[in-house]
């Protein structure tokens, strides 16, 4: 089966793909959107994250910074080149960054929002609704245009 020619069937709840090899992070954020009604799947190496969004194509990716295979910059990029292309469905994608200062290659890789760790479980519920819902969200540093994210 080709993966561009994969449809879209409807689906209850949206499908949230977490990329993080950190046992603390992926439990950090299912805590934090417990209450929101998705499906959750894990992805522990970053190279997993585009055949996991080929099988089966996520509404949201929630990529970490660091993670030892394939990072959440990385991870942003292939995903976005790979829609571009025509090859997968485009896809939000949400970075955790570990500091401030990240906010200036997360600005290069054109994801939809992007938290700052420590993470607070209202920032991460609000940007995971935020961008399910097909809006952006920036927490923890100015976002593009110099506007700080507003809570949803």
């Amino acid at each position: 089966m080709l993966p561009a020619m994969v449809a879209r069937y409807p689906r209850e709840v949206p499908d949230l793909l977490i990329a993080t090899d950190s046992q603390a992070v992926y439990d950090e954020v299912v805590a934090a959107v417990e209450d929101v009604d998705v499906l959750i799947r894990w992805a522990r190496d970053g190279r997993a994250v585009l055949p996991a969004h080929r099988d089966r194509p996520a509404d949201l990716v929630i990529a970490d910074l660091q993670i030892g295979s394939m990072g959440g910059y990385a991870i942003g990029m292939d995903l976005a080149l790979e829609a571009g292309a025509g090859r997968v469905p485009a896809v939000p994608v949400l970075l955790l960054l570990d500091r401030s200062v990240d906010v200036f290659l997360a600005r290069r890789t054109g994801v939809a929002g992007w938290l700052v760790k420590p993470l607070s479980p209202m920032s991460t519920r609000a940007a995971v609704r935020a961008l399910l819902a097909g809006d952006r969200y920036y927490a923890g540093s100015p976002a593009p245009g110099g506007r700080e994210a507003l809570p949803a």
